[in-house]
């Protein structure tokens, strides 16, 4: 039963981006965006990316940090003591529900409060180029002929669930082995230890243009606008569909123009055409989800997860 978590330390690094004084009556002249992600991974990449356009929007600088530690447990804690002033936020992602349910961190989810949605990120099955392997079926067909192992980032992340979910769907007897960063993860895919990785499109992107690996399959309910051709793991029959959320959180007793604030701002962002550009060239997928809407839907997602942990006999 996996109920400890590796700390991985801590490291903070920070970058401000100045914001338009005035663009709106925001109450602090400096808010910080923290994430759990190490430099370079995705949510420091999404948040580094969007304080370029988020700060003329809420008329302050925005700073990026990297609060490391427990996959998110020092994050969490970080953001849950602190004030409620509209100066402190954290990216949320899959990881923090993950985090929470996996071990006992002294915050959970539980002790922040969903602010808004920005995207989803569609989730991949890649071989390496050089597997043999043209289709996820053949994957599926060799793991049940002779097993398998199918790779997955981090032990508490959705992309092992989703694996997890696509045996129980196939009936592949496949061991599910788990890293603690993509990087990892690559390099078994890329020597063959690995049949299979899930990972998100920009995150593989070097590989993909380097001609190393080979996707086979989307968990998500549609095909990716830039690869048409890629079939979702569903119309393969296979029945399963996740979805990866980036969205930020508050601490609890955020007041409501605070929430109001970031709604407007959320959306204002999106649209900007620059940043939309680059968002669609990482393959991001907006979806804007308000606030009341939001914390519906991280109850649904972990509910639903802690569903599933338990039936997989994980947690108890």
């Amino acid at each position: 039963m996996l109920r400890t978590m590796i700390a991985t330390g801590a490291f903070a690094a920070g970058i401000a981006v100045t914001g338009a004084a005035g663009a709106q009556d925001y109450p602090v002249d400096t808010v910080t965006l923290i994430t759990h992600s190490s430099p370079g991974g995705g949510s420091d990449v999404f948040l580094r990316e969007m304080s370029t356009y988020l700060a003329p929007v809420l008329g302050a600088n925005v700073v990026v940090e990297n609060v490391r530690g427990g996959s998110g447990a020092k994050a969490m804690a970080d953001l849950a003591t602190a004030a409620p002033d509209g100066s402190r936020f954290y990216a949320t992602t899959p990881t923090f529900i993950y985090t929470s349910l996996l071990s006992d961190p002294e915050y959970t989810y539980d002790d922040l409060l969903p602010l808004v949605n920005f995207f989803i990120d569609p989730e991949v099955i890649f071989t390496a180029s050089d597997s043999g392997s043209e289709t996820l079926d053949q994957v599926l067909d060799a793991a049940r002929e002779d097993h398998g192992r199918w790779g997955a980032a981090n032990p508490a992340s959705l992309e092992r669930q989703a694996l997890e979910q696509l045996k129980t769907q196939t009936g592949v007897e496949a061991a599910i082995v788990t890293h603690e960063g993509g990087g990892d993860m690559m390099i078994n895919v890329l020597n063959g230890t690995l049949q299979i990785g899930v990972g998100e499109v920009q995150e593989l992107k070097s590989q993909l243009e380097a001609g190393e690996i080979r996707l086979l399959a989307t968990f998500s309910a549609n095909r990716i606008d830039q690869y048409p051709d890629l079939p979702t793991v569903d119309e393969l029959g296979h029945g399963v569909t996740v979805r990866k959320f980036r969205g930020l959180a508050a601490p609890k007793g955020t007041p409501p123009e605070i929430i109001a604030a970031w709604e407007t701002a959320a959306q204002e962002v999106l649209a900007n055409p620059e940043y939309m550009a680059k968002y669609e060239t990482n393959n991001l997928r907006p979806e804007f989800m308000p606030h009341d809407e939001y914390v519906t839907f991280m109850q649904s997602f972990a509910d639903e997860t802690a569903g599933f942990l338990r039936e997989s006999g994980i947690i108890e």
